[in-house]
């Protein structure tokens, strides 16, 4: 089963880098099959931002949200459950606000969209040096060949590979073990989680923690080798991984009580 791109919602999460976001709402701009919506989910960046989103709105001529939340330190959880709370369509693909996406990424989500599945896609690296070029230039056009591009085997596509692999890949990491910047879900799905944990303050594993809840409801997790590709903008590292260790205990809780249901998601008690 497929669904159509009219009937998907591409949330984009962002802090305080309107060079990288540019990038991305280029590439939304340039994809084969564009989605219906796209919510721009802003964990509290400058007024730049919001700038550069209300410029964009016009240039991609389907409707775009900006839900904006106060700076009160990393909470990218709770700015995506208010995204996925404000999404109008059935099929919710999600990716990170430094994110460049391949022409065909939204029409290999809704390819491969199936009931009672959500879909994890593969990610190329690109180095500071290319970051840098393809931002001062304002350019997607991103090349397998240039020395820039790291991770070249998570961005090649090949369609047919996929079909392939699509059941037979197994990933080095645990199942659940996931990374938000390039995921496709039901809302349907997402609801019956209550979403992301509100708990996680900081950098890390609020989307492996959201992953082994929907799979303790029986969603299966699909990991699209060889499409639905995305680039990854060079930043240095996360300086909110001061949290991590706390992260990591709502994580292992989730793992140990076999949890399905957060109190602290889309709906609080």
């Amino acid at each position: 089963m497929a669904v159509s791109n009219a009937n998907t919602t591409l949330i984009i999460s962002t802090y305080n880098w309107k060079e990288a976001l540019e990038l991305s709402l280029l590439s939304a701009i340039n994809q084969t099959n564009p989605p219906a919506e796209i919510i721009i989910a802003d964990d509290g960046s400058r007024e730049d931002t919001k700038t550069l989103i209300d410029t964009y709105k016009s240039k991609l001529r389907i409707p775009v949200t900006h839900i904006w939340q106060e700076d009160k330190g990393f909470r990218l959880a709770s700015v995506r459950n208010k995204a996925i709370a404000a999404s109008t369509k059935d099929y919710i693909i999600q990716i990170d606000g430094d994110i460049i996406m391949h022409p065909e990424f939204i029409a290999d989500h809704c390819r491969y969209a199936q009931k009672g599945v959500f879909l994890q896609g593969s990610r190329g690296i690109l180095t500071d040096r290319y970051t840098k070029e393809l931002q001062n230039k304002k350019s997607i056009s991103i090349s397998l060949l240039d020395t820039g591009l790291t991770r070249k085997e998570n961005a090649i596509r090949f369609p047919l590979l996929t079909k392939l692999l699509l059941k037979r890949h197994k990933p080095k990491y645990p199942i659940y073990f996931t990374k938000g910047a390039n995921l496709s879900f039901w809302k349907s799905d997402l609801l019956k989680v209550n979403g992301y944990n509100e708990a996680f303050e900081g950098w890390g594993h609020e989307d492996s923690e959201l992953a082994l809840r929907l799979i303790n409801i029986g969603v299966k997790k699909f990991h699209l080798k060889f499409s639905a590709i995305v680039y990854h903008q060079y930043h240095k590292e996360d300086e909110s991984k001061f949290n991590e260790p706390l992260n990591r205990k709502i994580l292992n809780k989730a793992l140990e009580m076999k949890l399905i249901w957060t109190d602290n998601g889309i709906t609080k008690k």
